[in-house]
C-alpha cells in the first residue's frame, strides 16, 4: 500500500543552469583488470594489446563525455615516456599501488588517445607530481598539444602522430594529501602553482588546470587551496566514496541486510551537505563560479569478490549500487551551478564498474543502465523543482525517500528522473508542471524483486530497464507511482 502522495513542482520556465555532460564522466586507472584484460585484450604476450570493440560500443551508448587516466594513485608513479615508442622497447613497470603486478607499458599515451577518439570522449590526463618533476609534466603537455616544431612535437611525430591531440583537461597530481605525496594543503598549493605555471597555451589549447581537492569532508584543504592557488586553478577535484561498515571492514557487494542498504543510501545522500559546504567556501573566493568543483572519484566501495586479488578491487554491482549512483547523480545535478564534472570509479572491472568482463564475455551492470537512463540530462537545462521527498526509515536511520532531477533538452522535451530508495514501499508523487504545456508522458523503470539483484555472466540481463506505465498526465498534473527500490525516467512532450 502506498503512503500519502508526495507533492512535486517542476518550474519549466525558470531554468537557468545547464547540467554539464561532464558530470557523467568516467575513470580508467591502471588497476586490476581495467586496462589490461579489460578494455584492452590480447591472445598472447607476443601480440600487441588491442581495444575491445564491444566495450567501445557499450561506452559510446552512454555517451561517455570524458575519461580520466592513468589514475588515481597510479598517476603519481607513472612516467609517461615509458609508455611511448615501439612496444618492444618499452620498459616494464611494477604497479606498487595495486598488487605489485608487472605490466609492460603496452598501453600508454597513444593507445589511450586512440581509445578516447573511438569513444568520442575528451581525455582527462592526470600528471605525476608525487614522484615526477615539473619538466616531466611540462614535456608531456608539450608532447600531446604542441602543433609546431618543438622537441616533444618532433618526438610525437617520430612515434607516428603528426597532429596534436588538443588535450585540455589536466590534473596536477592526484590525492596529494595521501598516495600522491602526503602533502599539507599549504605545501601542495605552492607545488600546484609551480607545476601549473609550466603548462603554457599551445595553438588553440589553453590548459584547464585541475588541482587536487579535498578528501571527502576536508573543508580546510579547500579553504587553503582557494585562498592560496585559486587564481591559477580551473577545477578542484574532490573525492568521495560510500561504503558500509568501516574502511578496514567493508560490507559485501551482494550479501547485505536492509540495515546495510539504509546505511549506504544515507551516506550517498550526505553528498549534498558535503557539496554545499565546499561550494560555500569556493563562493567566498570565487563568487563568479569560474572554478569547477569536480568530483574526480566517486562511487560505492565494497569487499572484493571471493577468489579474486584483493588489490584488484573487483566487485559485483547490484540494484543497491544503481540506486546509490542515481541519488548521487541527482545531487550533482542539483549543484550544477558549481559542479561541472565528475568521474565514477571505475569504467571496467574495478569498484562500481559500468562493465564486467570474463574472457571474451562482458556484461552491463545495473549502474551502467543508470548512466544510460541519465543521458537525457547531458547539457540540458536544469529545471528547478520542489519536492516533498517523504521519509525512508530503518532503525535509527531516517532519510529522504525520493530524489529527482528535471531538465529540458534542446528539442524542448522535459525529462524527469525519480529515485525511490525505499526497498519496501511504493511512493506516489503528484507533480505540477508549470511554465510549459505538456500532453504526453512516456517512461522507463529500473528495478528488481530483490535488493541485491545483479547481472551475472549466466544471467546478464537480470537487471535492466523496462517500459514504465505508472505515470499519468491530466492537464498540468503528473501522477507517478514509483515502485519500491526503483529509478524511473520520464519524458514529457
Amino acid at each position: 500500500m502506498s503512503q500519502q502522495p508526495q507533492a512535486m513542482v517542476v518550474n519549466a520556465d525558470l531554468g537557468r543552469d545547464t547540467i554539464s555532460r561532464h558530470i557523467y564522466g568516467h575513470f580508467a586507472e591502471h588497476l586490476g583488470r581495467l586496462i589490461y584484460d579489460g578494455i584492452w585484450t590480447r591472445k598472447s604476450a607476443a601480440e600487441p594489446w588491442r581495444i575491445r570493440d564491444d566495450i567501445v560500443r557499450a561506452l559510446r551508448a552512454i555517451k561517455i563525455p570524458n575519461l580520466r587516466w592513468p589514475g588515481g594513485c597510479f598517476a603519481d608513479y607513472y612516467h609517461w615516456r615509458d609508455g611511448i615508442g615501439a612496444r618492444e622497447t618499452r620498459p616494464s613497470l611494477v604497479n606498487n599501488n595495486w598488487g605489485g603486478v608487472t605490466e609492460d607499458n603496452g598501453v600508454g599515451t597513444h593507445e589511450f588517445m586512440d581509445l578516447v577518439t573511438q569513444l568520442g570522449a575528451e581525455p582527462y590526463i592526470v600528471g605525476n607530481v608525487g614522484s615526477g618533476s615539473v619538466r616531466e609534466m611540462s614535456e608531456w603537455w608539450e608532447y600531446v598539444n604542441q602543433p609546431g616544431g618543438s622537441p616533444m612535437a618532433e618526438l610525437r611525430r617520430r612515434n607516428g602522430r603528426d597532429a596534436p591531440w588538443n588535450v585540455r583537461f589536466w590534473g596536477v597530481g592526484n590525492e596529494s594529501w595521501g598516495c600522491g605525496g602526503n602533502m599539507r594543503p599549504e605545501y601542495y598549493a605552492d607545488e600546484f602553482k609551480r607545476y601549473a605555471g609550466f603548462l603554457p597555451t599551445y595553438g588553440r589549447v589553453r590548459p584547464f588546470r585541475i588541482a587536487t581537492g579535498p578528501n571527502d569532508e576536508d573543508n580546510n584543504w579547500t579553504e587553503v587551496m582557494m585562498r592560496e592557488a585559486g587564481q591559477m586553478m580551473d577545477g578542484l577535484d574532490l573525492h568521495r566514496y560510500v561504503l558500509t561498515g568501516s574502511w578496514s571492514k567493508k560490507g559485501q557487494a551482494t550479501v547485505f541486510s536492509e540495515a546495510e542498504w539504509a546505511e549506504l543510501m544515507q551516506k550517498a545522500g550526505q553528498l549534498d551537505e558535503i557539496l554545499t559546504r565546499q561550494s560555500t567556501i569556493m563562493d567566498r573566493y570565487d563568487p563568479a563560479r569560474r572554478i569547477w568543483l569536480i568530483v574526480g572519484e566517486w562511487g560505492t566501495w565494497h569487499q572484493t569478490e571471493p577468489a579474486t586479488n584483493p588489490a584488484f578491487l573487483y566487485q559485483q554491482n547490484t540494484l543497491r549500487d544503481a540506486l546509490a549512483a542515481s541519488v548521487m547523480l541527482n545531487i550533482f545535478n542539483a549543484h550544477a551551478e558549481r559542479v561541472k564534472m565528475a568521474n565514477i570509479a571505475q569504467a571496467v572491472n574495478v569498484l562500481q564498474a559500468m562493465i564486467l568482463t570474463q574472457g571474451d564475455k562482458m556484461l552491463l551492470t545495473p549502474t551502467y543502465h543508470v548512466f544510460e537512463m541519465y543521458t537525457v540530462h547531458h547539457d540540458a537545462l536544469r529545471l528547478p523543482i520542489t519536492l516533498d521527498a517523504g521519509r525512508y526509515t530503518y532503525g535509527d536511520r531516517a532519510m529522504p525517500a525520493v530524489s529527482a532531477t528535471a531538465s529540458r533538452d534542446a528539442a524542448g522535451r522535459i525529462h524527469v528522473t525519480l529515485t525511490n530508495i525505499d526497498p519496501n514501499q511504493a511512493r506516489d508523487v503528484g507533480a505540477s508542471i508549470r511554465g510549459q504545456h505538456v500532453t504526453l508522458v512516456t517512461g522507463r523503470v529500473l528495478s528488481a524483486e530483490t535488493m541485491n539483484a545483479h547481472n551475472t555472466f549466466d544471467q546478464p540481463d537480470a537487471v535492466h530497464p523496462a517500459r514504465f506505465d505508472g505515470a499519468k498526465l491530466v492537464g498540468e498534473t503528473l501522477t507517478v507511482r514509483l515502485p519500491p527500490k526503483s529509478i524511473v525516467s520520464l519524458e514529457l512532450r
